[in-house]
């Protein structure tokens, strides 16, 4: 009974909220109430009921029903908030339209940059919401022979929620309190219609429904009036309630915990500490949060959803609009999708909570009071096949990141993202080019989760999440004075990093290798053609070459006169001067011969350099 009252109000909220949509769904009247200022020149009201009265857009109940003004003034509240929201969409769309590429599947790094000027923000913006909103305008594009005016030609009216907004009304038509004898119950008292069509007050009564706080709910929080909604029969209070938390600090961090994403492993995290002279040393070995049975089972309601979505297509298409015995097979199908897509929403609440709450343990236990996150929000992943790049490109980042930031802010604790350029690709020791592997028993196998350091003082090797939150903890601990606040989304954010491999690289020239990995995995296979013959070399003193002719496949070959191996290594690389520990051997003959960086202080037990032989940095 209380689900179907509920049900009456909210029907009744949402048929007026759809009548304000309609009418103002416009750019005129979105502008007007984006700009904050009425008519009179006067500051509109934060509520967003109280500013659509000051603009005069009135919500009316049907004809013949009788509603009191806090109904009235929940449907203003929840057309307000559809109205505000739509305002950075709509400048997103405009100065997408505005620099429309010559080929919308790629755009140039010119037109790049041109969209990103276009848009508000658009310096900071993910390149998926650009793309994304690429592919909406192609599609409408294809429909209708030419590009949309604007969104709100584009989406068209939003569909509306059965929400009743609570918060917008008084106590005249809600109040909420905690019990004086069990501080996890509390009693909502609230106005229900007893008709869906009341014609009058009487048709409206109260009704007082005790609620269960869960534990989470601190006995001395403050509760708000809740937001009620329908899950099939059963009423949901999302409740909101405030209390006093510790202040999370911007910088002065001493202890930080590193957290890497991952494929199978979720998530990779360990704690570092900064000493007094600006060593960064880590904490133990790190921790992994594995969720590869969830993950799996993500993946394949995933790829259920696709067949179902696939075959109610092609039914679509074959039914064209008109009576056929396919009809109900398609309601079939739909019903079966949405109960799929539920499946696959309620699995990625859970996890996001569960891996979130796994992170804010971990900098409990360690005593952190920052937690340093890549930004990888909005990754699209490319270039490792299909799976991976669909695996990678669906987790739950985004939400794991809100949820990890809300339950820090409890402790006190501050969530910081930091740029995620070539925190798996260097060493955390040394900062050289890492070479990754299958496994730590095949190192001659390339791969994605083992990493090897090549230089010969360092020899670092690990999984590559690993090394990943190391570089991570110390990226952030080394620029907490750039940490600065996101005025959009109000989340704290290094934006620019500069580490001292790119301040060599831009001081100093370094030897240029090959993408490829040119290690040699096995013998050297014979050819059954011989390529063109070449002009010979004498072979070097300081090195006797063995066969004539025989060159160990894949080692780059030039016609300068060869130099011994050694010096061949170091020539045209200007090395900035650091102590070392002794002459380097020359290599030896099965090396690989690549370019390998000039020998960098290596500290086995910490991340970073020593701070005596570092570069004073310039961040841009």
């Amino acid at each position: 009974m209380l689900a179907e009252r509920i049900g009456w109000c909210s029907d009744l909220v949402a048929g007026m909220v759809s009548v304000v949509l309609a009418e103002r769904w416009n750019s005129p009247d979105v502008k007007v109430l984006a700009s904050g200022v009425d008519a009179g020149g006067r500051n509109l009201p934060s509520n967003a009921w109280m500013a659509l009265r000051r603009l005069g857009w009135s919500a009316t109940p049907p004809q013949g029903v009788k509603v009191n003004d806090r109904i009235v003034r929940m449907a203003q509240e929840q057309a307000g908030r559809a109205l505000r929201s739509v305002k950075w969409r709509a400048d997103v769309v405009l100065g997408m339209l505005a620099t429309w590429p010559a080929d919308p599947s790629k755009r140039t790094p010119r037109e790049w940059d041109a969209v990103r000027a276009a848009v508000p923000g658009g310096e900071h913006l993910p390149s998926s919401i650009i793309k994304a909103r690429t592919r909406q305008a192609a599609t409408y594009l294809k429909a209708n022979g030419r590009l949309p005016v604007d969104v709100f030609e584009l989406e068209g009216a939003p569909k509306v929620a059965r929400l009743l907004l609570l918060a917008a009304c008084d106590g005249q038509q809600a109040t909420i309190e905690r019990s004086e004898a069990d501080a996890g119950q509390a009693l909502l008292r609230l106005q229900l219609p007893t008709r869906p069509d009341p014609q009058a007050y009487r048709d409206w009564t109260w009704v007082a429904c005790p609620i269960a706080l869960p534990p989470t709910v601190p006995a001395s929080a403050v509760l708000h009036l809740p937001t009620l909604r329908l899950v099939g029969d059963t009423v949901r209070a999302d409740l909101a309630y405030t209390h006093a938390v510790p202040k999370a600090h911007r910088t002065g961090h001493a202890v930080a915990l590193g957290v890497d994403w991952g494929l199978n492993t979720l998530l990779s995290a360990g704690a570092v500490q900064l000493s007094g002279d600006g060593r960064i040393t880590t904490l133990g070995a790190g921790a992994q949060f594995r969720a590869a049975g969830v993950l799996a089972k993500q993946h394949r309601l995933r790829r259920l959803s696709e067949r179902l979505h696939t075959k109610a297509d092609q039914y679509m298409r074959l039914i064209a609009g008109h009576d056929h015995q396919l009809a109900p097979t398609l309601d079939v199908l739909r019903s079966e999708i949405q109960h799929v897509s539920n499946r696959r929403s309620n699995l990625n609440y859970a996890l996001a909570w569960a891996a979130a709450r796994w992170a804010v343990d971990q900098a409990i236990a360690a005593g952190a009071t920052v937690i340093y996150v890549e930004d990888l929000r909005s990754m699209e992943a490319g270039g490792m096949g299909r799976t991976l790049n669909t695996r990678l490109s669906q987790q739950v980042r985004g939400q794991i990141a809100d949820r990890m930031r809300h339950l820090a802010t409890e402790q006190g604790i501050t969530v910081v993202t930091v740029p995620a350029r070539n925190t798996s690709k260097l060493c955390p020791h040394c900062l050289t080019p890492l070479r990754h592997r299958k496994a730590p028993d095949r190192p001659t196998l390339a791969g994605w989760k083992w990493a090897i350091c090549p230089h010969q003082d360092c020899r670092w090797q690990g999984d590559r999440d690993h090394g990943a939150w190391r570089r991570i903890a110390a990226r952030g601990l080394a620029h907490q004075a750039t940490t600065a606040c996101d005025r959009t989304s109000g989340h704290m954010v290094i934006r620019t990093v500069l580490d001292n491999l790119e301040a060599n690289a831009v001081l100093t020239p370094t030897a240029k290798t090959s993408r490829k990995d040119r290690t040699k995995t096995g013998s050297t296979r014979r050819r059954s053609t011989r390529p063109a013959p070449r002009r010979r070399r004498a072979p070097s003193p300081a090195r006797p070459r063995g066969r004539v002719g025989q060159r160990p496949e894949g080692h780059a070959h030039t016609d300068r006169t060869r130099l011994p191996r050694a010096a061949h290594r170091h020539q045209g690389v200007n090395t900035i001067s650091t102590p070392t520990t002794g002459h380097q051997p020359p290599a030896t003959r099965g090396s690989t011969r690549r370019g390998i960086p000039p020998p960098r202080p290596c500290l086995p037990t910490t991340v970073g350099n020593d701070p005596g032989n570092s570069i004073r940095l310039r961040i841009a």
